[in-house]
């Protein structure tokens, strides 16, 4: 059983920073209380480095430390005792050429879908931040936050509809 030294925890934590700041900006809703996040996930991970077996999966591991460090702060809390319905969004358009008008439309269009993911509940939230956004495996998601792999699935079925059916409704009811 080889454990992994403090040289490696830089070698593999680092490129992941920006992954976990994203996240935990989603997570929070708070660029400061992200950046705190994510430097606990770093204290916590380096305190518990000693349990981290090598050759699993790493990035799940830190991905699971943040989620955790987030459900236990009180804003977590909070945000699990309530539900977030829905928002109306921006009109939908088509992008094809590079142009200031274009270029506007597009912000728009992410807009619109980081409003409908913002407005998913907080399950469906984590899990298409971390297959869609953050590209992991399902095998990955299901590790980080704790959860098997058809929950995974399910969960990321159900908020890809509701994504779609909010950006529809958004664009006025036109599919």
């Amino acid at each position: 059983m080889s454990r992994l030294q403090n040289s490696d925890f830089e070698k593999l934590a680092l490129p992941l920073l920006d992954p976990l700041y994203n996240f935990a900006r989603w997570l929070s809703g708070d660029p400061d209380e992200a950046r705190d996040l994510v430097q606990e996930t770093f204290v916590k991970a380096l305190r518990a480095l000693g349990s981290f077996e090598e050759g699993t999966n790493f990035r799940a591991w830190m991905f699971k430390i943040l989620r955790n460090t987030f459900l236990t702060s009180r804003t977590g809390l909070e945000r699990r005792m309530t539900e977030q319905e829905d928002e109306t969004g921006l009109e939908e358009a088509v992008v094809t050429l590079d142009n200031p008008e274009l270029a506007a439309i597009r912000r728009a269009d992410t807009d619109m879908v980081q409003q409908a993911i913002a407005g998913l509940a907080p399950a469906f939230r984590e899990v298409i931040l971390l297959a869609d956004i953050e590209e992991m495996k399902y095998q990955e998601v299901a590790e980080a936050l704790s959860i098997p792999i058809g929950t995974v699935m399910s969960r990321l079925s159900r908020a890809r509809k509701q994504v779609r059916e909010h950006i529809v409704q958004a664009a006025g009811g036109k599919p």
